[in-house]
């Protein structure tokens, strides 16, 4: 029977400092009963001496410390993980959300998992298909990776990261395949569209779901990406299983952070986020990866939303610094209508020349990949010259460079959320684009692949 203390002494938002406490240990669960017989439960801060700082879920609204008592569980939380998870909707402390029955652990683990060590990992080389153009024909996603996407305000990150949790799989292979998808501080409406598409579409069945609420206590938005990532930890290197975990929105995140930072009276970072920003974020996304010797690995998409789209903002920023680079999604594409808007000049995969070429997609994705970045930049360029200077400045070849920048756009780019194309048809279609162009225009190619891929006529 755990030791049971009525030293309370002081409250503070979702702060609370017990006092004369022996062998409270960090991150310890504990739970404050109320002589109603209400408890609220909460986790250790930090301990000094006999002094215990406590951070509560549920929050302290209404609670009178005089008639309440502490009991610390010894144990931190946990997760209870099964198969049976899969196809099941949690909330943001892992409790069952669905309605349906309570889930039978075979194990239970700690959230707070270890990233892995550098020594133990293993090199991530092989493609994931999104089924999105922008991504698999560009930015290449790989088994393992750490691929950000950047958004903003208002620009639809929803509909791509439930459109990626639906299309993604791993090409080739006949091994297990689960989404784990973990929303942070979204709205009903979001939750409830997230929901709705993955069971309309069946997605459900391979797919893990977190939902932390924009109402839910902002101290659970700390713990739900953790529950996400200690999920996929389980179904990756217990059960063997490739895991893409999507988290959106980080930004949620760090701004709870930042909340229960600002309650300790930490000194504050930059904008206001504490300065160990980059290391929490760390401590998460490097639990993604593989490991030598076992067939699972977790591949992470974390969606931020970037406040006043300011790329230099501290969240995207040390995301980037951490992550193998990012899908930025940009404004401008999205007012003129173009699905998903994704920006591919910015955005980046460090990691895409690992995962092309024969036998994992197609001989001719590099060269065509290069040829594709090269054309649409200098046809950008060429309609920016066109609104200066009018087009009758471009020569004849800059105005094919601006037909094919739009052509671009409207049919490679834009697809839709619902459309999934395999990786041969997205290449299929880079080729028609670039028969836009001169032949002599296309020297980032190999001639042995013009002569087998690009179309004898235009048929852009």
């Amino acid at each position: 029977m755990r030791k049971e203390y009525r030293t309370i002494n002081e409250v503070a938002g979702p702060l609370m400092m017990v006092e004369k406490v022996e062998g409270v240990k960090y991150d310890e669960l504990v739970e404050i009963e109320q002589a109603s017989g209400e408890i609220r439960r909460g986790r250790v801060l930090e301990v000094q001496g006999d002094k215990a700082l406590l951070q509560l879920f549920e929050g302290s609204q209404g609670l009178r410390i005089s008639d309440s008592k502490a009991r610390f569980l010894g144990r931190s939380i946990e997760l209870g993980v099964a198969p049976d998870m899969l196809g099941r909707v949690f909330d943001g402390m892992g409790r069952p959300k669905d309605g349906g029955a309570a889930l039978l652990p075979e194990k239970m683990l700690n959230i707070n998992g270890a990233p892995i060590n550098p020594t133990a990992r293993d090199y991530p080389n092989e493609f994931i298909q999104t089924g999105i153009s922008a991504i698999d024909g560009l930015n290449t996603l790989v088994r393992g990776q750490k691929l950000p996407v950047f958004s903003g305000s208002g620009l639809p990150h929803a509909n791509l990261a439930a459109q990626i949790a639906r299309q993604a799989r791993v090409r080739g292979t006949d091994e297990s395949f689960a989404v784990v998808f973990a929303a942070v501080g979204i709205t009903f409406e979001e939750a409830d569209f997230f929901i709705s598409d993955f069971r309309a579409t069946g997605a459900i069945d391979r797919t893990v779901t977190f939902i932390n609420l924009a109402n839910d206590p902002a101290i659970e938005r700390i713990a739900t990406p953790r529950m996400a990532l200690t999920a996929a930890e389980y179904l990756a290197y217990d059960l063997g299983m490739h895991v893409l975990v999507i988290i959106t929105d980080i930004t949620n995140y760090a701004e709870a952070l930042r909340e229960v930072s600002a309650a300790r009276k930490e000194v504050p970072g930059r904008r206001g986020y504490p300065g160990y920003l980059y290391t929490d974020l760390a401590t998460m996304y490097e639990r993604a990866g593989r490991i030598k010797g076992n067939p699972g690995s977790i591949t992470m998409i974390p969606i931020l939303s970037m406040p006043e789209d300011d790329i230099t903002h501290p969240i995207p920023d040390l995301t980037g610094y951490i992550t193998e680079g990012q899908i930025i999604l940009s404004r401008d594409l999205h007012r003129r209508g173009i699905t998903p808007p994704i920006n591919v000049l910015p955005s980046l995969s460090r990691l895409k020349d690992k995962g092309i070429g024969k036998g994992k997609t197609r001989e001719d994705h590099a060269d065509t990949m290069n040829q594709l970045f090269a054309a649409y930049s200098r046809g950008k360029d060429a309609k920016e010259l066109a609104v200066i200077l009018g087009d009758a400045a471009l020569s004849d070849v800059d105005k094919l460079y601006a037909r094919f920048s739009d052509a671009f756009e409207s049919r490679y780019i834009s697809q839709g959320y619902y459309t999934n194309r395999s990786i041969e048809e997205t290449l299929d279609i880079g080729w028609k684009l670039l028969s836009i162009l001169p032949r002599s225009e296309l020297k980032r190619i190999k001639d042995a692949y013009l002569d087998t891929y690009l179309p004898k006529k235009e048929e852009a």
